[in-house]
């Protein structure tokens, strides 16, 4: 890690302690979205974290940025979703898009000018992205989408989206008969509904739906039909490495909440840090911790690299997300009765952990995808 990126991170823990964690508690219980922390990461940069120099990004290498998002995640998972989901649209521009659409786009993603995310998940096409049912169809100068989807992050204040269409609904593999377009919101692209979650409070996942909505055909992304979903995939790659990070985030966090609990809450005479149970999971959870950033750093250093990473992602997200939910309910256990009040954040982090298992891939994929990788990289 550079000097420069020292820098930012040291910048970002400081806000972190200064911003975030003083407003965690009470944003998440009232499920508000944090407009003025959303401002403070504009201005930071984050919505240009990993977008290149050139285009005004702060270029930061996935690496850098992974540690950055463990450490707002540690605090509080809810605000890295916001300006995730936007990188991993912007990743697909700058990895695939064309020199028109990466100087056209990147520079108003990096500011912030124009935030949003990816929209791929559809109310029954999820982990299965080729069965997508939103259509495109191309009329003249450019296309006309119908369909919907679900479960899109930053989707009530979100201005622009990749959109995961078929542009070809009858090609055989379906793969082939899938693009990506980038649609701003205007005539014909409204927000059906927030949805209402367990967790990941403060932040909008909603419902898009669109009808007839006209997109300019300059807006497929690198402007050939049919190569959408390796557009996608490719995007999850640094998508599924944000995830890992966010999970080692809340186990982190969990593991200090419970650190410091067990050093205050006393029953027979002494802390119960010093009982050998209460131990026995603290050195759990503090390995996993450190386990789970191993995996993220070795996915993220090939992913810098430029190189195939989608068994080290699927590895380190599987790990890491796990030892989110591991830790946050061992730290519950840990606090006991006064886990269940909402007056302490170790009930946030298990809310917010599940989630980690399911999204950009549920664990279940991760595993199979790992399985698959191994046997392509060690054939007999």
């Amino acid at each position: 890690m550079s000097a420069g990126d020292e820098e930012v991170l040291a910048a970002i823990e400081r806000w972190i302690e200064r911003e975030v964690r003083p407003i965690a508690r009470r944003y998440d219980h009232a499920d508000e979205y944090p407009h003025e922390l959303v401002g403070q990461m504009q201005a930071l940069g984050l919505f240009g974290a990993t977008i290149g120099e050139e285009y005004g990004g702060l270029g930061l290498a996935a690496s850098t940025y992974a540690r950055i998002v463990t450490a707002i995640a540690a605090a509080w998972m809810a605000p890295v979703g916001i300006f995730n989901s936007h990188l991993v649209m912007a990743a697909c521009v700058q990895r695939y898009g064309t020199a028109e659409q990466k100087a056209r786009w990147l520079p108003r993603f990096a500011s912030g000018e124009l935030r949003g995310g990816i929209a791929l998940t559809e109310p029954d096409a999820g982990t299965d992205l080729q069965a997508i049912r939103t259509v495109a169809r191309r009329d003249g100068d450019a296309y006309v989408v119908d369909g919907t989807k679900t479960w899109i992050t930053n989707g009530v204040y979100g201005s622009c989206f990749a959109v995961l269409v078929k542009t070809d609904p009858g090609a055989e593999p379906r793969h082939k008969g899938m693009s990506m377009l980038l649609c701003e919101k205007g005539p014909g692209f409204s927000v059906g509904r927030k949805l209402r979650k367990l967790g990941y409070k403060s932040i909008d996942s909603a419902e898009l739906v669109f009808e007839s909505c006209r997109v300019p055909a300059s807006q497929l992304i690198g402007g050939v039909e049919g190569q959408g979903f390796v557009q996608a995939v490719g995007g999850l790659e640094l998508g599924r490495i944000n995830v890992a990070a966010r999970g080692t985030g809340i186990a982190l966090g969990a593991l200090r909440e419970a650190l410091r609990y067990a050093q205050q809450r006393r029953t027979f005479g002494k802390p119960i840090a010093q009982h050998q149970a209460i131990q026995l999971k603290l050195a759990d959870m503090a390995t996993r911790v450190e386990a789970a950033k191993l995996l993220v750093e070795a996915a993220a250093l090939k992913y810098d690299r430029g190189e195939r990473c989608d068994l080290e992602a699927g590895m380190a997200k599987l790990f890491a997300s796990e030892a989110g939910v591991e830790n946050s309910l061992e730290a519950m256990r840990i606090f006991g009765g006064y886990s269940y009040s909402t007056e302490f954040d170790v009930e946030r982090f298990y809310r917010d952990a599940p989630l980690m298992c399911i999204g950009e891939g549920t664990n279940e994929m991760q595993r199979i995808i790992i399985a698959r990788q191994l046997l392509d990289r060690d054939p007999p």
